[in-house]
């Protein structure tokens, strides 16, 4: 684990420059996470800003057990969930198609998609679609997770997913002229 502890102590006191090394430290990392859940720049700096609010009012709470990036990185994932919460936009959407449990492979995008056309795609997915995707497949919880994240039922979790990929994988052959392989 990275020593972060005299910075954190330093930003418990109040100070300044050391909540400002903070942010900075971490800052381009959960922006980066922040549009996958937004809809745009701006709806992902709303979020940055929310969850490294958050971050410094909890911080007393950090307990040095785990990477703090990765407490830092739950906290921005639950302020952009929030967000959504808020807006009314989190959905269930049931598929009447089932979904195929027994199929363990994920989309593998090839190499002439960059990571910043990826992101574009994903942030086209609507708000339920983009939320499943981005817990399973970024963020890498488990459906029964992301049930109990989004309060909806593992099937809608799974299709929603199913539906996700799909719909991701039509948009990569659509603009980019290229393949999505399953392995």
């Amino acid at each position: 684990m990275d020593n972060y502890s005299e910075i954190i102590k330093a930003c418990l006191k109040g100070n300044r420059l050391a909540q400002n090394r903070l942010y900075q430290i971490f800052a381009d990392k959960m922006y980066g996470v922040c549009l996958r859940y937004a809809d745009n720049d701006d709806e992902a700096k709303d979020i940055l800003q929310d969850g490294f609010i958050k971050v410094f009012i909890n911080l007393k709470k950090f307990n040095n057990k785990g990477s703090f990036e990765g407490w830092i990185r739950r906290i921005v994932v639950n302020t952009a969930l929030e967000k959504f919460r808020d807006k009314n936009h989190m959905f269930a959407v049931n598929m009447i198609t089932e979904y195929d449990s027994s199929n363990k492979h994920y989309d593998h995008i090839l190499s002439e998609l960059s990571a910043k056309d990826l992101l574009k795609l994903i942030q086209g997915l609507s708000p339920q679609y983009k939320a499943v995707f981005n817990l399973y497949a970024i963020e890498g919880y488990s459906h029964k997770e992301i049930c109990d994240i989004l309060d909806i039922k593992e099937g809608t979790s799974k299709s929603n997913l199913s539906r996700a990929r799909e719909i991701l994988k039509e948009k990569v052959k659509k603009y980019y002229n290229v393949s999505v392989k399953w392995i």
